[in-house]
């Protein structure tokens, strides 16, 4: 996930593409390029709102987006390290045109609102996430997880008759497995975009809950990412392989860390639309 190599990465290709300062601050912004991401074909009317999650822990402030009318299968989204923005409400009001009750959250709830940061350059805003990063570890994230999932089955808007899918990014990559083992009889499908610790050597790693769960997967791995941990994805190929689950585990040629949002300093919309068509498709199939 975030960290001191990846920043190194991200600066080499913002200087790479020889942006301006002010051109990397709009990029960091991404309200605006958020605006500018494709519309689903035939994209459903959407209704949103920003709102309050009750947890055990405390009141977590959220966007709830989903089709205007009809209930549709609910999707979680866990954001990166910069958080519940623009962006994140962006992707997740795309998904809901294409037919998806989708509920983004902010996982540091517990020590201030969102927005969190104002830009997406973790070098400048490494003071504030490090501390925040730190404030969530395995058991708040299932509390959560559990709460979310709740809070999603309680809308009308939600089909409870089908599966929910979730789907996280950076730090939200294991998230989104704990939410799979915590949940599993709700969450159906579930996909990681450059996800950071989903293999760990720690008696909590996320990839030693696959048994427990129901999930169809879809790893979408950065080239970076893999370099920097060659081994991860062959151990989460064989672990899915022996729970007997399905899992699409790929690494994105040419896309770094953090590749996916659209106000990321290192999108790739090519491979960042790539990774969304796979999830479409993984969410038609799985959610049925």
């Amino acid at each position: 996930m975030c960290d001191d190599r990846t920043t190194v990465d991200n600066t080499k290709y913002v200087g790479e593409k020889k942006l301006t300062r002010r051109q990397f601050g709009v990029v960091s912004a991404g309200a605006g390029l958020a605006m500018f991401l494709p519309r689903a074909a035939n994209a459903q009317a959407v209704s949103e709102r920003d709102l309050d999650v009750t947890t055990p822990d405390g009141v977590a402030d959220c966007y709830f987006v989903h089709p205007s009318s009809g209930s549709h299968p609910g999707v979680l989204i866990w954001p990166d390290a910069f958080g519940l923005r623009p962006a994140k409400k962006q992707m997740a009001k795309r998904l809901a045109e294409s037919g998806y009750s989708v509920l983004v959250v902010n996982q540091y709830y517990r020590s201030q609102r969102a927005p969190i940061v104002s830009t997406t350059n973790f070098a400048e805003e490494r003071e504030t996430l490090m501390p925040l990063m730190g404030s969530v570890n395995a058991e708040t994230q299932t509390r959560d997880a559990r709460a979310f999932v709740s809070f999603l089955d309680g809308q009308a808007a939600v089909d409870g008759n089908r599966k929910m899918g979730t789907m996280g990014y950076c730090m939200g990559g294991p998230f989104t497995m704990r939410t799979a083992a915590a949940v599993p009889d709700r969450i159906g499908a579930a996909a990681s975009f450059h996800g950071g610790g989903l293999v760990t050597d720690q008696d909590d790693s996320p990839h030693l809950l696959v048994s427990r769960m129901k999930a169809h997967y879809l790893f979408a791995i950065a080239e970076n990412d893999d370099e920097n941990q060659p081994e991860a994805k062959d151990v989460l190929r064989d672990t899915f392989a022996q729970a007997g689950l399905p899992a699409e585990i790929e690494v994105y040629a040419g896309a770094l860390h953090g590749w996916c949002p659209p106000d990321s300093t290192v999108y790739h919309e090519a491979q960042a639309e790539r990774a969304w068509s796979r999830l479409l498709a993984l969410f038609e199939n799985a959610l049925a």
